[in-house]
């Protein structure tokens, strides 16, 4: 089958990482499995999805267009300024949809997945009449004020959605209530995400090593709601530990982010200065996961799934997660992580006490998360669902 993806953005994160385990689980699963990855922009992931075998086309969105997003209305912009701003952009729309037609022609797709809402629309725009849809959906398209409304008016052509989790698919349903929705939780490689070498997080950071035993990490994007600051300010009710803030920006809607500065003031006003480290966007992951004795989720959302706690589940490591949306139902507490409610700064700080304390916790809890990750997540099962809903999106018109 000839599938050709298209992603709104270059960089890794999430929702890129999953298209990667796509491209890893499919060959297996889905025979004549061909497929053709287009990028809204440049970045990492081209050459990610090339060593898999993807063929990799670029379609640069120009600026004023990937600028645009929900997230601005979150802050002082007014809808009608939005409004105004997307109008504004209609002249480059028209040309850039032109571009991308003729670059989802060319390969020819039996099935067109779009990865991200920018990526969802846009597709309704410039792929051929007749051409398959399916919108692989990671976030709650309820919270989205505007692209939730508009996707509802724009279905014409979508064969269906595959939802990262219960809770997305719950929420799609009720936004695209005459849309097939199918759930497939995420699969990972558990023999990649899997104890190992360790990076030296310490060097990465610029900090000088052996400073404490326990090491604590929150590794995400800076998307401004995945709880940097609230993982600051309950680290700096545990003394004795470090911690790092690993990761970088991926998006590049205005006020979607938190930056750098804001961090590194943060940590200063909190005292963390000398035992908070910052490490950058870093390819590989999982070496990551396995230099931290605990890997910290603290989301102020529901997340859609969460698989940044899956991953490091997989790698064996003791989690503390913002237990809410899809990544409530991703482990069993006291049993393979520890959860907290989102926002909750004496929970989630209480959480890393306990295990800063008790090193066999974080065994059992990192034993157990293993076993867990490799039952749930791993890449046969994904492959095997994955292809079961490309084909029924492929084959079956829309009902």
């Amino acid at each position: 089958m000839r599938v050709t993806y298209l992603s709104p953005v270059g960089t890794v994160g999430g929702a890129e990482r999953v298209l990667l385990a796509s491209l890893r689980a499919l060959p297996d699963a889905l025979p004549g499995y061909a497929p053709t990855v287009i990028l809204l922009a440049d970045g990492p992931l081209r050459a990610a999805a090339e060593s898999l075998g993807a063929r990799v086309t670029l379609a640069e969105l120009p600026r004023d267009l990937a600028t645009l997003g929900d997230t601005q209305l979150r802050g002082d912009r007014s809808r009608a300024g939005l409004l105004r701003d997307a109008l504004g952009a209609a002249p480059a729309l028209s040309r850039f949809a032109r571009r991308l037609r003729a670059a989802i022609a060319s390969t020819r797709p039996q099935l067109l997945v779009t990865n991200g809402v920018k990526a969802h629309l846009l597709a309704r725009f410039a792929a051929s009449r007749g051409t398959p849809i399916a919108w692989h959906v990671h976030d709650f398209l309820g919270e989205r004020l505007l692209s939730g409304r508009l996707l509802r008016r724009l279905t014409a052509g979508v064969r269906g959605v595959i939802a990262v989790s219960e809770a997305v698919g719950h929420d799609a349903a009720g936004v695209l209530p005459n849309l097939r929705v199918v759930t497939v939780l995420n699969g990972l490689d558990t023999d990649h995400f899997a104890p190992g070498p360790a990076v030296d997080l310490d060097r990465l950071a610029g900090l000088p090593p052996g400073f404490a035993s326990v090491r604590v990490g929150l590794v995400a994007t800076f998307a401004n709601w995945k709880g940097h600051a609230a993982f600051l300010d309950a680290l700096a009710r545990v003394p004795g530990v470090r911690g790092y803030v690993v990761g970088g920006p991926v998006s590049s809607t205005a006020g979607s982010q938190v930056t750098l500065a804001e961090l590194y003031a943060k940590a200063a006003a909190l005292g963390l200065r000398d035992r908070v480290g910052f490490v950058p966007f870093q390819s590989e992951p999982a070496s990551v996961y396995r230099a931290l004795d605990i890997v910290v989720h603290a989301s102020t959302r529901p997340e859609p799934f969460g698989l940044t706690i899956a991953e490091a589940m997989s790698c064996g490591r003791a989690v503390v997660v913002a237990a809410a949306g899809g990544a409530a139902k991703l482990f069993t507490e006291a049993h393979d992580a520890l959860g907290h409610p989102p926002c909750d700064i004496t929970a989630l700080a209480a959480a890393l006490t306990r295990l800063a304390a008790d090193a066999n916790l974080r065994q059992r809890l990192g034993a157990n998360a293993r076993v867990t990750a490799v039952a749930r997540f791993g890449l046969a099962r994904y492959g095997r669902e994955l292809a079961a809903a490309y084909r029924g999106f492929a084959t079956c018109p829309r009902e």
